[in-house]
């Protein structure tokens, strides 16, 4: 509550703080001659001592007027504290009579004590006593309803209050036109009054919804005519309130109505609540948006809840939808743009009121088939709705595409037409044209989806459907321009594409689904995707959608392979060499890419396949051993210079893995007769290679040849530790490491150190566990504290340390 002084008061304040810049001026002044006096002193002169600063006057926080608004509000909260009290909780041998003849009298004085206080140039004392007097005229109701009517309605009573208050309220604000408090006070209690009128069933009471809308009527009128601001801010948004409460009345009438008799019973309060919206929108500009909105909606849901009521169950929603279709392509000049913005705002919300439920039964029709997923093969149902078990059908299932229809047509007339809409013209010259479009495509792919499912169709009719649905969305998404790079072009324009190409795979999905039921549907729908993926791939354009139809195609072929594995009747292990056939093609596809984008992601869609044949293949080592080594083969084939060593690796990874699943069928118990052989040849290689290049890494000379008796070596001594094994492999791994430290290298230094660790961890670990074991329970906790303490204490020379081991194996080669 800041309150401007009287000008006596404040130009006090301003002579008051002149003397203080005054004397601020000269203590810098004195200072600064110092300075220059300090700064070039005369020969053989002393520096003067620096003069004693002048004591600056003691800064202030807090200024006069916080601190006497802050004594006015701490005062008159007490006041309005003590009055309450007075009145509620009793006051001596007074009686309720009695305390209220106080009450008034003292009501009466506070609300006459502003207007002196105001003429001797007192506001925020009087702002202040104001506030108490409000408090008192609540209080006196309370009063007056005790006294006087105590037995009647407390809600007729509150309404009685709530009015009054408000006129009284409302003449000392007109009266005191200085007072702040009075207005935006009236503006607020005057709200429940109508409302609670109705509630309490009086004789002549108008209904809820009507008397929420008069409130909105009076809030509009005081908002749009009232001069103060902080009035109009009230006003506003209790009229807002208002009026979505008679908004939310009427729909609740509309909806509920069974026929269109009573529907058209509720139209009249829906277009009054529309008619006072559209007064505040043409009225307010700021406002225009959300009350046209509001407007809108009550008009749609007048006149749909009259279709809704007169056509068949589950017909109601494309009625609704027609009129916010209607509405949003009429709505042009010379009305203001707020108002056309907001009735194009209100018909987007009612398409997306309409279409979840839509939406709902397009995931019945698409997903519902993958629960047959179980009996594949297993003989094809009779109609679709038989490919879907255990989901039944809603009562208008035919109503489910017309909605989804429906709701594509405006953001269609966006995309293409955008003259149609002038209110959201200029909008659809960004990337939300781009968006309306893929809205539109969505919407209009949905309708299409659900359609066998509509209209019950036969299963073959079915799967051809979904396909053909598949296949013109993939036309659509492949065909469409890629989107150029700059400024200057739209950033919307591969929306609509990238749309296209989910709806494929959506359609795509389901149509496999329910070809599952019969070998025949399922060979004829994978190999179309297949076809016709490929073809896409092959004719898109850009670096993307060529990459993502080339992996969506080798996908679509591991399926085909799958099905004529399964249809082969080879066993598991043998019909594996069917899955690989699609990773070798993905090679040969790849190797004829070369550095094309699409290059990788095929060959990388292939990696399923190959999973899927090493599974299948995992019953029998021997064919296991064979499949891993032709995966090997694969990936050697895609060694070429731009992944050369990813796939050396691999490839090399698979061959060892395929020769150790082997060994393993054929029963070998030891790994060192095939891995030493191994390890000398592979290091007299490097050996070599080193000695022709000596900056070739220890890691590329030694590192394979160590490891292929260090590893599986190691991993035979941790699965059986007996014999010698242990003994022979920890004295060859110090031996490594021993070579290792002498040449500085880093291969033989790691990985006979690491050997050793493992098997000194290996033989040590039952005897640690022993050990712990016998220890008291409280110790282990306290080593390990002891031991975080000593680690923080020498923290700084421990991390200097392991920077020099780190330093020192870095600089090995």
């Amino acid at each position: 509550m800041e309150i401007p002084p009287p000008p006596a008061e404040e130009l006090a304040l301003v002579d008051a703080e002149l003397r203080r810049l005054d004397a601020r001026r000269s203590q810098l002044l004195t200072r600064r001659a110092w300075l220059l006096a300090a700064a070039a002193p005369p020969a053989g002169a002393a520096v003067p001592p620096a003069p004693a600063a002048a004591a600056a006057p003691p800064r202030a926080e807090a200024s006069p007027p916080g601190v006497r608004n802050v004594l006015l509000a701490l005062g008159g909260t007490l006041l309005a504290v003590a009055a309450i009290a007075f009145t509620l909780l009793g006051w001596g041998s007074l009686g309720i009579g009695g305390r209220s003849a106080v009450l008034g009298a003292v009501t009466l004085a506070a609300l006459g004590a502003p207007l002196p206080l105001l003429r001797r140039g007192l506001p925020a004392t009087a702002e202040a006593v104001c506030a108490v007097a409000l408090v008192l005229t609540a209080l006196d109701a309370y009063a007056v309803y005790r006294v006087v009517f105590p037995g009647a309605d407390p809600v007729a009573a509150t309404a009685c209050a709530c009015a009054l208050l408000a006129g009284v309220w409302t003449a000392q604000g007109l009266l005191l036109p200085a007072l702040r408090a009075p207005l935006p006070a009236a503006v607020c209690v005057a709200q429940p009054a109508l409302p609670l009128w109705a509630l309490s069933g009086a004789p002549g009471a108008p209904e809820p919804g009507w008397a929420l809308l008069l409130t909105a009527a009076g809030g509009t009128a005081a908002a749009l005519r009232a001069r103060p601001g902080a009035v109009r801010g009230f006003a506003g948004a209790a009229a807002a309130l208002a009026g979505a409460g008679a908004l939310a009345e009427g729909l609740r009438r509309s909806l509920t109505a069974d026929t269109p008799a009573d529907a058209a019973a509720a139209g009249p309060l829906l277009l009054a609540v529309a008619a006072t919206g559209l007064l505040a929108a043409w009225r307010a500009p700021s406002a225009a948006v959300p009350a046209s909105a509001a407007s809108a909606l009550a008009v749609v849901a007048a006149v749909g809840g009259v279709v809704r009521a007169g056509v068949p169950e589950g017909w109601g929603a494309p009625g609704y939808l027609l009129c916010a279709a209607v509405l949003a392509v009429s709505a042009r000049p010379p009305l203001p743009p707020g108002v056309l913005r907001g009735a194009c705002w209100a018909s987007a919300a009612v398409h997306a009121l309409a279409v979840p439920a839509a939406a709902t039964a397009l995931a019945v029709a698409l997903a519902g088939p993958a629960g047959r997923v179980g009996a594949i093969w297993e003989g094809a149902p009779a109609t679709v709705r038989e490919a879907l078990p255990g989901l039944p059908a809603p009562g208008a299932p035919l109503s489910v595409p017309v909605v989804l229809a429906g709701a594509a047509v405006l953001p269609a007339l966006l995309a293409l037409r955008p003259r149609a809409l002038p209110a959201l013209r200029p909008a659809m010259a960004g990337p939300w044209r781009g968006a309306a479009a893929a809205v539109a495509l969505v919407l209009g792919w949905a309708a299409l989806a659900v359609l066998p499912w509509a209209v019950d169709a036969p299963y073959p009719a079915a799967v051809c459907w979904q396909t053909a649905v598949a296949l013109g969305a993939l036309a659509a998404g492949a065909r469409s321009r890629p989107v150029p790079s700059g400024p200057r072009h739209d950033a919307g324009e591969g929306v609509p594409a990238v749309a296209a190409l989910l709806c494929a795979a959506g359609s795509a999905v389901s149509a496999v689904a329910l070809a599952l039921a019969t070998r025949t549907a399922t060979f004829a729908v994978l190999g179309v995707l297949t076809a016709a993926l490929a073809v896409a791939a092959r004719r898109s354009a850009g670096p993307v959608r060529p990459a993502a139809l080339g992996a969506a195609a080798v996908l679509a072929a591991t399926g085909l392979a799958g099905a004529a594995a399964g249809a082969s009747g080879l066993p598991a292990h043998q019909a594996a060499l069917v899955l690989l056939a699609v990773p070798a093609a993905a090679a040969g596809v790849g190797g004829r890419l070369g550095r094309h984008p699409a290059a990788l992601p095929v060959e990388l869609a292939s990696v399923p396949a190959g999973a899927a044949a090493v599974l299948a293949a995992s019953g029998d080592a021997a064919w296991a051993s064979l499949v891993l080594a032709l995966c090997g083969v694969v990936a050697a084939a895609a060694l070429r210079p731009e992944r050369r060593p990813a796939a050396a690796h691999l490839a090399a990874g698979l061959f060892l893995v395929a020769t150790w699943v082997r060994l393993f069928a054929a029963g070998a118990t030891a790994p060192e007769p095939y891995t030493l052989p191994v390890t000398v040849a592979a290091l007299v290689v490097g050996a070599l290679r080193r000695r022709r290049d000596p900056g070739t890494s220890s890691w590329r000379a030694y590192g394979p040849g160590l490891a292929a008796t260090a590893v599986p070596g190691l991993l035979w001594a941790l699965v059986d530790g007996q014999g010698t094994r242990p003994l022979l492999l920890g004295s060859a791994a110090l031996v490594v490491t021993l070579v290792g430290a002498h040449r500085r290298l880093q291969a033989p230094l790691l990985v006979g150190g690491g050997v050793l660790v493992v098997l000194g961890v290996h033989e040590l670990a039952p005897y640690v566990v022993q050990a712990v074991g016998a220890l008291p329970r409280w110790l282990p906790p306290a080593l390990a504290g002891a031991l975080l303490l000593g680690v923080g204490a020498t923290y700084e020379q421990r991390l200097r340390e392991l920077r020099r081991m780190r330093d020192g194996i870095g600089r090995m080669r």
